[in-house]
């Protein structure tokens, strides 16, 4: 009931296990990311305030379907705990693959602070600008989509979307090929945007290239992160050199 919704906003979290949706499905993959704050900071904005009871009326039509499959006999407050129960293994399952990612984007992130480090002019922990040889100002910044993005701004006060780069740090094997579809979509996207190199940088111990390419075509390159994070090696080297050249900055 909205009236509940509006007393305590982070029920709609109890809502969302009960149903067995994670946070992505229904926040992000539903559409419904407008009322994500309900759950993560207890806040309602003005502008969903008025739209609590279409979802209210969402959530009671799959609570319906819910018990229909159930059968109305079997339904009991044990029952209703264990179900959000069920979701929450999931959900908690999903919280440690996001620090994953998040450690392995930071863990690219330095290793190419660490190659255009004697060019940096400015600094955050999200954000190197740098000047190239020829003068030009280069941004290498972790984004939503892609993880990573360099990009030249041109002396027109215009910019040039140099490389994407897509990190898929989890180290589970069986789920590889599945993120590389996922890098897969976010090149197709970056390449739309004016991307000209795309790269993949995986954190599984053996990889095919072959099936790689066929998951994600768009990809120029496959790195393994363990490899990069050596600073040594050919794909090492090889990772060093290309970005040396392709925002244009002598290494030394």
């Amino acid at each position: 009931m909205p009236c509940l919704l509006e007393a305590n906003p982070r029920l709609i979290g109890y809502y969302r296990l009960l149903l067995g949706f994670s946070q992505k499905e229904l926040y992000y993959k539903g559409g419904l990311g407008r009322f994500a704050s309900m759950e993560k900071r207890g806040t309602i904005s003005p502008d969903i305030r008025e739209e609590l009871s279409e979802l209210c009326k969402a959530f009671c039509m799959r609570s319906s379907e819910l018990i229909s499959g159930l059968g109305i006999q079997s339904l009991s407050a044990p029952m209703i705990d264990e179900l959000t129960l069920l979701t929450l293994g999931p959900q908690l399952r999903g919280s440690n693959n996001t620090l994953i990612g998040r450690l392995a984007n930071d863990a690219v992130f330095q290793i190419i602070q660490s190659i255009v480090n004697p060019s940096v002019i400015k600094r955050t922990n999200s954000r190197l600008e740098l000047e190239n040889a020829a003068g030009r100002k280069v941004v290498i910044a972790f984004s939503a989509d892609p993880d990573i993005s360099i990009v030249e701004r041109t002396s027109d006060g215009g910019t040039r979307n140099i490389i994407a780069i897509e990190i898929k740090g989890g180290e589970d094997q069986s789920n590889i090929w599945n993120r590389l579809g996922e890098a897969e979509k976010s090149h197709q996207s970056a390449k739309q945007s004016g991307f000209v190199e795309f790269w993949t940088i995986y954190n599984v111990g053996t990889l095919s290239l072959a099936k790689a390419r066929e998951k994600s075509p768009t990809t120029n390159r496959f790195y393994a992160l363990p490899e990069l994070a050596k600073q040594a090696g050919d794909q090492y080297e090889d990772f060093r050199n290309r970005i040396a050249s392709l925002v244009g900055i002598r290494l030394s």
